[in-house]
C-alpha cells in the first residue's frame, strides 16, 4: 500500500553557471513554476471485512435442516439452519414445570393466643359471707363475754385474711398473664422471622426458576440459526457431538453457564463438515457470515511517516493476488496506541476505506476478499 501526501510547492530557483576572470560569465534564464512534491509511504496491510460473525449450536443435537451452502449470499434475518435438540426440549420442559406454583397453597405459621381466665370468686365470696355470719351469729349465743369477745375478734380477723388472699389470687393471675403475653410476643417476633426468610426464599427459587425458564427458552429459540446481517456464507464443522462441547451442554443448564462455554473442539477447521442428519455439541460452529459490503484495510505505518498520514489521505493499493491492479483506498482512522514491531521499531495502526480498482489497461479489477 503506497500512501501519497501532497505538499505545497516549490519555485524552481534560477540556476546561475560557473564563470573564469578570463571571460564573462555565461548567464542562462529559465521560467519560474511551481510543481507538487509528494512524498510517498509504504506499508503492509490486511483486508478485512465489515463485520464477520460466526453462529454455534447453543446445545447438543442433530442438524435437522441446513438452507445453505458455501458461498451463497444471505440476507438479515434469513434462516440458515434448524438444529433438533430433544435434550434442549426437556431441559425447557423441566424449568417450566419447576417454575408452576405449587398445587397446595403455603400454609402460614400461627401463634396461639393463651390467656389466663380471672378467677370468679363471686359464689364463693357469697357462700364464705354466710358462713361468717352463721359463725358470728352462734358466737352471739355465747353467754360468757370473755369468750364471745374472743370469738368475734376470730372470725373477723378470718375474714380479713380471707379478702387478703382472694386480692393476691387476682394479682397472681394478672401477672401471670403478663408473663404469658410477654413469652408469646416474643414467638411471635420469632416466627415473624422465620416467616420472612421463608417469603424471601420462597421470592428467591421464584426468581431462579425464572431465570431457568427465559434461558431454556433463549436455547430453544436458537436451534433456529438466523443471520444476524447480510453476507456470504461459510459452513462450519461440527465436533461429533463430543469433546468440550459435551461440558458446554451441561455448563448450558447452569445458572449463567450458557454465557461462559469453553472452547468447542469443533469450532476449527477440523471435524465433520456441517450437514443435514449430522451430530453437534454445544458450542459447534455451525456457519459464519461475513458482510463484504465494504472491505477495510488495516495498515501498520512506521512511526517516522505516522505523521504524514491523516483521515482523508488517498492511498492506491497493490494485491499479491490480483497482479497489475491497483486499488483506491482512503484513511479513516489513525490509531494512536504504539505497537513494537518484529524488528524492533514502533509502529501505528492505520485503518483505511477500500474502493475500486483497475488494471492497467484500465479494465475493472474484481473485489478482494478479506484475509
Amino acid at each position: 500500500m503506497t500512501l501519497r501526501r501532497g505538499l505545497p510547492p516549490l519555485l524552481v530557483l534560477l540556476a546561475l553557471a560557473g564563470c573564469t576572470a578570463d571571460q564573462p560569465a555565461a548567464v542562462q534564464l529559465g521560467d519560474v513554476t511551481r510543481a507538487p512534491v509528494t512524498e510517498v509511504v509504504e506499508a503492509p496491510a490486511t483486508i478485512g471485512a465489515r463485520a464477520t460473525a460466526t453462529l454455534r449450536s447453543p446445545a447438543q443435537g442433530t442438524i435437522a435442516k441446513l438452507y445453505v451452502r458455501d458461498g451463497d449470499k444471505v440476507r438479515k434475518g434469513q434462516i440458515l439452519a434448524r438444529i433438533r435438540s430433544p435434550q434442549a426440549e426437556a431441559q425447557l420442559k423441566q424449568a417450566r414445570q419447576a417454575a408452576k406454583p405449587p398445587a397446595v397453597p403455603r400454609m402460614s405459621l400461627g401463634v396461639p393466643n393463651i390467656r389466663l381466665a380471672a378467677f370468679d370468686g363471686r359464689a364463693f365470696d357469697r357462700k364464705v359471707a354466710a358462713h361468717f355470719a352463721r359463725a358470728r351469729a352462734e358466737a352471739r349465743k355465747v353467754r360468757d363475754a370473755q369468750a364471745r369477745k374472743q370469738l368475734l375478734s376470730a372470725i373477723d380477723l378470718a375474714q380479713a385474711q380471707h379478702r387478703a388472699q382472694t386480692k393476691a389470687l387476682a394479682q397472681i393471675t394478672a401477672q401471670l398473664n403478663r408473663s404469658i403475653t410477654s413469652v408469646l410476643s416474643g414467638v411471635t417476633s420469632g416466627f415473624s422471622g422465620l416467616t420472612s426468610s421463608m417469603s424471601s426464599l420462597q421470592a428467591a427459587s421464584a426468581a431462579q426458576a425464572r431465570a431457568a425458564v427465559k434461558a431454556a427458552e433463549g436455547t430453544v429459540k436458537s436451534l433456529t440459526v438466523k443471520a444476524p446481517f447480510g453476507g456470504v456464507i461459510t459452513l462450519g464443522h461440527a465436533s461429533g457431538g463430543g469433546g468440550t462441547g459435551g461440558l458446554n451442554g451441561l455448563l448450558s443448564q447452569l445458572p449463567g453457564g450458557a454465557q461462559q462455554q469453553l472452547p468447542a473442539t469443533g469450532s476449527g477447521t477440523g471435524g465433520t463438515p456441517v450437514a443435514a442428519g449430522v451430530p453437534v455439541s454445544a458450542g459447534d460452529s455451525i456457519v459464519t457470515v461475513t458482510d463484504v459490503s465494504k472491505l477495510t484495510l488495516a495498515a501498520d505505518i512506521d512511526e517516522t511517516d505516522v505523521l504524514l498520514v491523516k483521515p482523508g489521505t488517498k492511498a492506491a493499493v497493490e494485491l499479491d493476488a490480483v497482479p497489475g491492479a491497483s486499488y483506491t483506498a482512503k484513511v479513516t482512522g489513525v490509531g494512536v496506541t504504539p505497537m513494537e514491531g518484529t524488528t524492533g521499531g514502533v509502529s501505528y495502526p492505520v485503518q483505511l476505506k477500500l474502493g475500486a480498482g483497475t488494471f492497467d489497461d484500465g479494465a475493472e479489477a474484481p473485489p478482494p476478499s478479506p484475509a
